[in-house]
């Protein structure tokens, strides 16, 4: 423990090189490994040391780690360690580092500055030209120095969550860099979305800017969200049509719409959120960062006196697009000003501006406090990880601007709506990047794609082939290479979509975005049960379905959540149909399905967690025996292909039918989000993991997957100050490894949690167990889960947790298993590592679908603190 006096250290051989590694927490540098000159390897990692005061005495040393301390600035003494060849400093509170030290250090092949707060880096690190690695993610630089561009050898270069402008060319000519990541700056040069594309597409970015001719391009992404009938339809084609449009209560927005219009030299592409909850599954596939928000606010609904009126109307859209996009600017609008009168107006002006100002504070000062109580803890060392994840949270910069009231009964309230919105965007203090150097190739590929949709060479409804859209006569003399990069470009922006990632829809480009957005919302939308239901009966006929077929649907939707797979095609084609548009009917084959193959439509749902598809059994469960190479006997009747949406499921009574009753020897786990659970996340997790299991029973709020006789429950529990997911699992009372192997059960759930958590940046999320005392309600906070903590031996005082509310003691590694007891746990019983638990829960997820969970033996220990 850090505080005891010289903590011994252990040494091991490894590769003929001497490998010490403290026991302890250390605040100072031990004297007994100061005094051994031939130490060439310390690993001083996740420590409290402030100063590494004597480490020049190391003169031999070759790779430190320093990592996960509470260093303030750089060790000048490192500078006296010449045959130094690897350095890790990342996760400290580094803010600069003095000239003159790198230059001493020509052996340096790797270096790692990330999650520190440098503003700048010393000319002097170009000297280092042996250097193969380096990482500055996540700090707050704002230029590369031109110097690392001539580092010749330079294989790997990470520079993430910066505050860079521009990169420099040069580091991009050379062949040696292999991997390169440059994700959330505010880059005009390249813009951030040719960075996504990787090494290859800023080579090539680069290389059309050397050989033609670059362009501004002043576009911005504008995102209309907002309660349902706010008014953003009305606000969004006012502004396009420059004049105030009207638009009906039944014309109200299904799903997404996009249209664009231009304010002087500046483009806005514009999408249209609907804001019935039914639609938030899909927002998030389209919501990008680095945009323009615009918050659609009802003045003459909103109530100034209520709470649940500015949660509501205001509250809940700000938590939202923190969660998902930290670094956007939201404007906040004002309609409906015609029926409020002009001193309520500036009251309620006022009152959003306040509330909303100090729910940012809040927030902050929450994500502070629980980084500071982390920082206090006695073993503060062990949380680094999630303090640094606070940190780097509190330092987004969500930017709410003052709110724009618009008055639709005054003549010239759309033409100034318009120019304060210019004003805005004009100001490189909140638009950093809204002006984008771009070569004169891309601009000229996107106006060959609109004049093909404009003459229509392509159909109307925008679908074609990647090899039909090379062939076309305005594309076919460009590079393919170069054409693919371009239209990753567009896909990132917002114009065309293009799933390269997804294998089945890597060679189908949709020109036009709202074409899949009117497709989605045909299944995903707030009156899909009436839709279903007004299918009349000679389409049924037309499509060999007969109305008892059309009650199953309605039935199976309303109390399962489910949708026939026929029962789609056919809304889908009925709709089509009413449109009256011969091109929308012809939609290719392949897109929408038939009765026996789901569709590529389906595929784009099933990737971005929308739903889940029923695999029809491939087996016979009849057949009476096995025979290696002969033909399986197949069932009479294939069942049905359904997909799941659990967002219609209205409870939960299969669930708990099949749980039957929460007990103390479950094992539970809870893992807290800060500042809330985002809408439809819970959804994408339990999809996730139902995509995993085949046996799983979903209902509201809950998910149930069995395997082995193991039973695992996920339930969401979503309010103010306390938005949890609840892990509890059942053991099957019959193998010798009831606990390992719940435990790997739990740990493969929360791995595709966190899977999903990476998809809202702003979201924080914490895991804690709960005290073994069945009186006690408090909660153990889970330390980081590092595969180094168990190789440090722990002292008997880190042996026992002390629950800091009802005073009892635990054994540290028995903590995690609630109230079991001595039935399934006993002084014989072999409880596996954090790191080997990844192990599994990682042997686990390799497979697609699963009825059986094999865990191999163990014989580690579990090292939680």
């Amino acid at each position: 423990m850090a505080g005891r006096a010289e903590p011994s250290a252990c040494a091991e051989q490894k590769s003929g090189r001497e490998v010490v590694r403290p026991k302890g927490r250390l605040k100072v540098l031990p004297e007994e490994i100061l005094q051994d000159p031939l130490i060439d390897h310390l690993d001083l990692d996740r420590n409290r040391l402030k100063n590494v005061a004597g480490l020049a005495r190391l003169s031999k040393l070759r790779k430190l780690i320093l990592s996960k301390n509470e260093l303030l600035e750089f060790p000048p003494e490192i500078g006296s360690l010449p045959l130094l060849e690897t350095l890790n400093l990342n996760q400290n509170k580094i803010q600069q580092v003095a000239e003159g030290i790198f230059s001493r250090l020509q052996l340096l092949k790797q270096l790692k500055l990330n999650n520190n707060r440098l503003t700048e880096l010393p000319g002097d690190l170009g000297t280092c030209e042996d250097l193969r690695y380096l990482n500055l993610s996540h700090n707050a630089i704002q230029k590369v120095p031109e110097t690392i561009a001539k580092l010749g050898k330079l294989e790997e270069f990470y520079i993430e969550n910066n505050k860079l402008r521009k990169l420099p060319a040069q580091l991009f000519e050379g062949g040696s860099l292999r991997k390169f990541s440059a994700r959330a700056n505010p880059l005009r040069e390249p813009p951030d979305e040719v960075c996504e594309g990787g090494l290859r597409h800023i080579r090539s970015y680069f290389k059309q800017l050397q050989t033609s001719e670059s362009q501004e391009d002043k576009r911005i992404k504008t995102m209309f969200l907002g309660a349902s009938m706010a008014g953003k339809s009305t606000l969004c084609q006012s502004l396009t049509m420059e004049k105030q449009v009207t638009i009906a209560e039944k014309a109200r927005t299904i799903g997404i719409e996009i249209n664009e219009f231009q304010i002087e030299d500046f483009s806005f592409l514009c999408w249209d959120f609907a804001g019935q909850q039914e639609y938030y599954l899909t927002h998030h596939v389209f919501i990008t960062p680095q945009a323009l928000v615009v918050l659609v606010i009802d003045l003459h609904r909103y109530d100034v006196d209520d709470e649940h009126s500015f949660k509501e109307l205001v509250g809940f859209w700000i938590n939202n697009v923190f969660m998902r996009v930290p670094d956007s600017v939201v404007l906040p609008v004002g309609t409906h000003v015609d029926l409020c009168d002009k001193d309520e107006v500036q009251r309620k002006k006022k009152d959003i501006e306040e509330k909303i100002k100090a729910m940012l504070t809040e927030r902050k000062e929450n994500l502070t406090q629980r980084c500071e109580k982390l920082r206090k803890k006695r073993q503060s060392e062990l949380y680094r990880d999630q303090a640094n994840t606070l940190y780097n949270l509190s330092e987004f910069s969500l930017q709410v601007l003052d709110l724009i009231p618009v008055d639709y009964s005054r003549n010239n309230a759309i033409a100034e709506a318009r120019l304060q919105i210019l004003q805005l965007v004009r100001n490189e203090n909140i638009f950093p990047n809204a002006i984008r150097k771009l070569p004169v190739i891309y601009k000229e590929v996107e106006k060959a794609i609109t004049d093909l949709i404009e003459t229509h060479e392509v159909p109307e409804h925008g679908i074609v082939t990647l090899d039909e859209l090379l062939q076309t006569e305005n594309l076919r003399n460009i590079d393919s290479e170069q054409l693919k990069y371009i239209l990753n470009y567009l896909h990132r922006i917002g114009l065309i979509v293009w799933y390269q990632e997804v294998k089945t829809l890597e060679d189908i480009v949709f020109l036009k975005p709202s074409f899949l957005i009117t497709l989605f919302k045909m299944i995903v939308r707030h009156d899909l049960l009436e839709q279903l239901k007004s299918i009349p009966p000679r389409i049924l006929r037309k499509e060999s379905a007969i109305k008892p077929d059309q009650d199953k649907w309605n039935l199976d939707l309303q109390n399962k959540g489910t949708l026939h797979h026929k029962a789609i095609l056919i809304l889908v084609k009925h709709q089509l149909g009413q449109s009256g548009e011969k091109d929308l009917q012809d939609i290719p084959e392949d897109i929408i399905g038939d009765e026996e193959e789901k569709g590529k439509l389906f595929q784009i749902l099933e990737h971005f967690d929308i739903c889940l598809s029923s695999k029809p059994q491939a087996l016979n469960p009849e057949a009476c025996e096995f025979n290696p190479g002969s033909r399986w006997p197949q069932l009479d009747h294939t069942p049905a292909l359904t997909y799941l949406f659990p967002s219609y499921l209205m409870d939960a009574k299969e669930v708990s039918a099949n749980w039957k009753e929460d007990s103390e020897e479950d094992l539970h786990i809870r893992a807290f989000f800060l500042p809330e659970i985002p809408e439809g996340f819970f959804l994408r997790v339990i999809i996730k993991l139902c995509n995993f299991i085949y046996s799983h029973w979903v209902g509201k709020e809950r998910c149930l997957v069995a395997v082995n006789g193991r039973k695992l429950l996920l339930k969401e529990h979503n309010e103010e100050a306390n938005s949890y997911i609840e892990f509890r699992c059942k053991g099957n009372g019959s193998d010798r490894d009831v606990f390992v192997g719940r435990w790997c059960l739990i740990m493969s759930a929360i791995q595709r949690m966190k899977k999903v958590v990476e998809q809202w940046p702003g979201l924080h999320y914490s895991l804690k167990t709960p005290c073994r005392n069945p009186q006690c309600d408090h909660y153990f906070d889970w330390p980081d889960l590092d595969e180094k903590d168990e190789d440090i031996e722990q002292t008997e005082e880190e042996k026992i947790k002390t629950c800091e509310k009802c005073c009892r003691n635990f054994q540290t590694e028995f903590l995690f298993c609630t109230s079991i007891g001595s039935q399934a746990l006993n002084a014989t019983t072999e409880v596996p590592s954090f790191s080997a638990f990844r192990q599994y829960s990682d042997f686990i997820m390799l497979g697609s679908k699963m009825d059986i969970l094999t865990v191999p033996h163990v014989e580690a220990r579990l090292p939680i603190h």
